[in-house]
């Protein structure tokens, strides 16, 4: 198969030691008699697919789960099978990190390395279910270093049951007190109807009030420190942007790899159902794993870039998005300096990107009735 133009790639490795009461990935705790096969099936995904990626891959992202809780020699397995890429990230919880582990990841290609502190507050974490205390971030931060890793990410989350604009100032001086080059900073959603909601409700809702309180307070914060804005939720030094985060962001194709993987290629989206049984059959087999397709129309496409495009501080080319906007409503949102409209495009106000979603839903054009392509 000639070399397609995909140069996004994506990897689902899913397997956790234990499932975090808020998190809805797609997930399977222990399970380490399936790593092996799991594996075999990614590598043989791959191998099927693999003809729709460019000759020059721009970025890989091997997320999950918790990847670095992969057996170590099914973890090099995998890395190794993965095409060279010019920015190679790899997914961490703190308690998986080791001087062995950040050898081997240095070792098979990984140059960025994302990790999971969500916070440095014990009782916080307890209410998260996370495993790791903050000693352990700090002690898989300072492995990572002594590998001489110079791209790290950290993860925080805000808005926990619990937590006041006191503790989350502390996290964010902790964070930065180990000054990594990327910063996300994300607000807790907890899905409806699980155990996390049942057992916070209330403090939830309480908490809901203050997110506004919260995003800004991370944002004046990071930003005085001399990072970056460049989206909604992250944050970085030195150019260090998320690459492939970037790409869809910027509405580029992708390809996903693993259960539960969405891939978007040339106008048409799908999802591997994530049966860990039915992938592990379908790929032993030679076949593709079952999926749920979903055909983009030119409009939904617009609207996707307008709506992911403007979570950026650069701006949205009008040309890409014109077809998807209300200008009836772009104009009173300017009046309102909500959006601005600037030589090379469409942005967000300063103001406007802490009202975020509601200002992009206003500029969103209804639906033609005839959206087919």
């Amino acid at each position: 198969m000639s070399a397609g133009r995909v140069r996004h790639l994506y990897v689902h490795l899913p397997f956790c030691a234990s499932r975090c009461g808020y998190c809805d990935f797609v997930t399977l705790v222990g399970r380490r008699e399936d790593h092996r096969r799991y594996v075999d099936a990614v590598i043989a995904e791959l191998e099927l697919e693999g003809g729709r990626l460019a000759d020059e891959v721009e970025t890989v992202f091997v997320g999950g789960g918790t990847p670095t809780f992969t057996e170590p020699p099914e973890l090099r397995r995998l890395l190794a099978a993965l095409p060279a890429a010019e920015e190679l990230t790899v997914e961490a919880n703190p308690e998986t990190v080791t001087p062995e582990l950040a050898a081997l990841l240095l070792e098979e290609g990984v140059n960025r390395v994302s990790l999971g502190a969500q916070s440095f507050e014990p009782r916080l974490l307890d209410v998260l279910d996370r495993r790791a205390g903050p000693d352990d971030v700090r002690r898989a931060f300072y492995h990572l270093r002594d590998a001489n890793f110079d791209n790290i990410s950290l993860d925080l989350i805000y808005g926990i049951p619990g937590q006041e604009p006191s503790a989350l100032e502390r996290d964010l001086g902790e964070a930065l007190a180990l000054r990594p080059e990327h910063l996300s900073c994300y607000e807790l959603e907890a899905k409806q109807g699980t155990r996390f909601t049942h057992a916070y409700g209330e403090e939830l809702a309480r908490q809901a009030e203050s997110m506004e309180g919260y995003f800004e307070l991370v944002v004046d914060t990071l930003t005085n420190a001399g990072y970056r804005w460049y989206e909604t939720a992250n944050f970085c030094r030195d150019g260090r942007r998320a690459r492939h985060n970037l790409a869809y962001w910027l509405g580029r194709d992708y390809l996903g790899i693993g259960i539960g993987a969405v891939s978007t290629v040339q106008g048409l989206r799908w999802r591997n159902l994530p049966a860990l049984p039915r992938y592990l059959a379908a790929l032993a087999a030679g076949e593709a794993p079952p999926r749920e397709r979903e055909p983009l129309s030119a409009f939904t496409q617009k609207q996707e870039r307008l709506m992911l495009g403007l979570r950026l501080d650069d701006p949205v080319p009008l040309g890409e998005v014109e077809a998807a906007l209300d200008r009836g409503a772009l104009e009173r949102l300017e009046g309102l300096r909500l959006v601005e409209r600037r030589p090379e495009g469409l942005a967000l106000t300063r103001r406007g990107r802490f009202l975020g979603g509601g200002v992009t839903a206003e500029l969103l054009a209804e639906i033609p009735a005839n959206n087919y392509n």
